[in-house]
């Protein structure tokens, strides 16, 4: 047998024995999805735990493709391990905010959801019934400081309940703010960070006007403990 044959032999039988195979996309992709959940375990950033829930569907989705096609796809491991990764950080995220919900409002206050507050598209604009009800009562609240209040270190700002109202130039209406005073020297720094605000809620006895905004406000609240 020549040379050029007796190579060629060998180069059909190392083909044979070492096949190439693709690395399966869903295996890589159900890694790098649950790196980019990972932030999620962070409060401000917990919508990204969502990514690990598609990422379990990669890692599933690879498993099958490897399981069917072994000739023609690899990376089972790498697609195991991203099925483990996704679930243990959707797990740990899901723990972790829940612990969080349920141990993060003081002792002796009521929380209130700010849609609470906010009157319904066909309605007029004015205290909801549960404004009504809470007033002068302790209260939990979360919300966002306008940009309007001021920059720095603040004690009197205006709360709004999303970042949509905050960073998009719209004016909130009357039912969208709320007067917030801290009291026992605190400060907050203006930011688009969610506060969270533990105080004394009130209504104003008329609708008071606030100079850098449109729409009167009917809230306000005394506030003894904000993080």
């Amino acid at each position: 047998m020549s040379a050029e044959l007796q190579m060629s032999s060998a180069y059909s039988a190392e083909s044979t024995d070492f096949p190439y195979r693709a690395l399966s996309r869903g295996a890589v992709a159900s890694v790098v999805l649950v790196v980019l959940a990972l932030p999620g375990l962070v409060p401000v950033f917990s919508p990204m735990l969502a990514f690990t829930a598609v990422g379990i569907a990669a890692a599933l989705l690879g498993l099958r493709s490897i399981r069917r096609y072994p000739e023609e796809f690899s990376g089972a491991a790498l697609a195991r391990f991203g099925l483990v990764a996704n679930g243990v950080v959707l797990a740990a995220g899901i723990g972790l905010h829940s612990y969080i919900y349920l141990t993060e409002v003081p002792e002796g206050y009521q929380r209130v959801g700010f849609y609470e507050l906010q009157a319904s598209s066909d309605a007029l604009p004015g205290p909801t019934p549960k404004a009504i009800e809470i007033n002068g009562q302790l209260i939990f609240l979360k919300g966002y400081i306008h940009p309007s209040s001021g920059s720095g270190l603040l004690r009197k700002f205006i709360l709004v309940p999303d970042l949509g109202t905050c960073c998009f130039g719209g004016q909130p209406s009357s039912n969208d703010m709320i007067e917030v005073t801290l009291t026992g020297g605190q400060t907050a720094k203006a930011g688009l960070i969610k506060k969270k605000l533990a105080g004394t809620f009130g209504l104003n006895r008329a609708p008071v006007d606030i100079n850098g905004f449109d729409q009167p406000l009917f809230y306000q609240l005394r506030v003894d403990q904000i993080r």
